[in-house]
């Protein structure tokens, strides 16, 4: 069976959520995705908005990420996709006026292929004229636009809400991520199985903001139940992140992230629980380093020997919990120092391509976050998601079945920064996590 692929439909000041995790978690489970926008080529990038509501009458928006796109607009052949993803943000707000983007929705709508799309981002429906009689939530302030073009108007009346009409998926906000995805996965013909595993990631204050969502809501699409803590913090607290993009000059730049919420206490983790561990980089590792109770947490995962996956700045914690000692693994290269005083063989740093894939030891290490590149059509190449073993990958693509067959869980984040190669970090486990079957 031919590979699913997915056209994301981009523009300046998307939110920066609402583009990156759907993006990075569909190829997770295997699905091509090409990032277009109307007057950009492939290497340009679209700026995001960080869109989050602090107290006020409406949401606040400040500057998220630079997205790389992938793909050129003007040469989509919609017979080549299986389905059309929307982001919200500000973008759809001009990009429904536009044309060509019309036509574009019309010809998915007509073939009745897979459209989901999320918070404004169903303007561009309404615009369509494709709403008619389905169903349709979307941010409250769309509803008047929506009912205008005749949609059967579903009550936003929490932001994680998700409404199916057909082949048609539609969401409140960027929380509906876990549920819109997973949702959209079967939209294709896709079906979804989690093994209730149970995830804990390790947060803390300027953790790099896609280093902790992106993976966080792709692992609960799957049906893994995931919690968040953090030291000194308890459920429903929050912690600020970074935005950490290349943007030409010697390293990168930093700009506030999104505030984000954690789910269980610190102090009552009972680590025993849980059957992995996943540690963000950004600038929380430098501090969280010196935490003894952080320290034990991350040994006692390693002692029972527990897949721990560590991205970018992560690896700080990694070498101050003395666990690298004679063991590979890659980090941002600024981290190299951590990892070689820890005992750790920095490997792959210097040509910015780590790939480590082994089955001991049991941590999975990787470099950075990424906007959109390119994924490379071989084994691994599937972006934090949860795949067969590479020589498996290649035979079966889309498997029919998994039962009696050994697989591999592995997830990682790749970045392509400034003018760096792709970069990926992923952990493995002989565990099935979940999986993702796309039937004929």
């Amino acid at each position: 069976m031919a590979p699913k692929k997915v056209l994301l439909l981009c523009g300046d000041y998307m939110e920066d959520y609402e583009a990156m995790v759907p993006f990075q978690a569909l190829q997770a489970y295997g699905v091509s995705v090409d990032a277009i926008c109307p007057g950009k080529k492939p290497g340009d990038s679209c700026r995001t908005a960080v869109h989050q509501g602090i107290g006020h009458q409406t949401y606040a928006e400040s500057r998220g990420h630079n997205f790389t796109l992938n793909a050129s607009f003007d040469e989509v052949n919609i017979n080549e996709y299986d389905g059309l993803v929307i982001p919200g943000g500000r973008a759809p707000e001009y990009l429904a006026m536009d044309e060509k983007v019309i036509d574009l929705v019309r010809k998915f709508s007509v073939a009745k292929k897979p459209i989901a799309s999320v918070c404004h981002g169903q303007l561009i429906l309404a615009a369509a004229g494709v709403v008619q009689n389905r169903k349709c939530t979307a941010y409250p302030t769309v509803k008047p636009v929506l009912v205008a073009a005749g949609a059967k108007w579903e009550e936003a009346d929490t932001m994680d809400k998700c409404t199916v009409d057909g082949n048609l998926v539609t969401a409140v906000a960027y929380d509906a991520h876990p549920e819109f995805i997973s949702l959209f996965v079967k939209a294709l013909g896709g079906s979804v199985t989690g093994s209730n595993k149970r995830i804990l990631f390790l947060c803390g204050g300027y953790m790099e903001d896609y280093e902790v969502t992106v993976p966080f809501q792709s692992l609960q699409a799957l049906g893994c139940h995931v919690d968040a803590v953090c030291p000194d913090k308890g459920a429903g607290e929050k912690c600020p992140t970074a935005i950490h993009d290349f943007e030409g000059d010697q390293t990168y730049s930093e700009k506030p992230g999104h505030d984000f919420a954690l789910t269980a206490s610190f102090d009552n983790v009972d680590a025993s629980s849980y059957d992995a561990l996943v540690i963000p980089g950004g600038r929380a590792p430098e501090y969280l380093a010196l935490n003894d109770k952080v320290i034990s947490l991350v040994k006692g995962f390693m002692d029972k020997a527990k897949p721990v996956a560590s991205i970018c700045h992560g690896q700080q914690i990694l070498s101050a919990a003395g666990v690298l000692q004679g063991r590979k693994c890659t980090a941002y290269p600024a981290v190299k120092l951590n990892v070689v005083l820890g005992g750790g063989d920095m490997a792959g740093a210097q040509s910015h391509r780590p790939l480590l894939h082994r089955r001991q030891p049991c941590d999975r290490s990787g470099m950075a976050w990424p906007p959109g590149v390119h994924l490379p059509a071989h084994g691994i190449a599937r972006h934090q998601g949860l795949l067969l073993k590479q020589r498996e990958v290649r035979s079966q693509r889309f498997c029919t079945r998994y039962s009696n067959t050994r697989l591999w869980a592995f997830f990682y984040i790749y970045i392509q920064s400034y003018r760096y190669c792709t970069k990926l970090y992923y952990y493995t486990t002989e565990r099935l996590y979940s999986a993702i079957v796309f039937c004929a």
